[in-house]
């Protein structure tokens, strides 16, 4: 059975490859020329600041970079478990364990779920997370596919 996807689903799934391996490369060089040194995390794109930007809800300007952060997130992510699917060497089961379940959840309730989650972790902890990790942590623990 062959599966027909869309050229721009194509081109991000390649691009967010293109990006995981860039990552990947730059990570363990850090990591060679650093390696005794704490992990360093964006401080303009961290838990911490996310949650707080998240936070302003009466701030358009805030909800509106908010809102796009989380689903910038979390379609890069989708993406990423769309290309892992059509990987021939990948179990079914193995993808469905990594997919998110979120037909017909809002975006501002996954904003919300993310806000309250960041509530319960030390703030330090929160600043030395990147935003993208407290997010998906956040969206899978919510709506992770059973």
């Amino acid at each position: 059975m062959k599966r027909n996807f869309s050229a721009p689903a194509t081109r991000a799934a390649s691009a967010l490859l293109a990006a995981a391996a860039l990552a990947l490369a730059s990570q363990a060089h850090a990591q060679q020329a650093a390696a005794a040194e704490p992990p360093h995390t964006d401080p303009s794109f961290s838990a911490y600041t996310l949650s707080q930007l998240c936070q302003q809800k009466t701030d358009d300007v805030a909800q509106g970079q908010c809102v796009g952060a989380v689903r910038g997130i979390i379609h890069g992510y989708q993406y990423g478990v769309l290309f892992l699917g059509q990987r021939a060497a990948v179990r079914n089961e193995a993808v469905q364990h990594v997919a998110l379940c979120l037909s017909g959840t809002p975006v501002a309730t996954i904003v919300d779920e993310f806000v309250a989650d960041t509530r319960q972790v030390d703030e330090e902890a929160l600043k030395r997370t990147p935003a993208e990790v407290a997010v998906l942590g956040s969206v899978h623990m919510h709506h992770a596919c059973n």
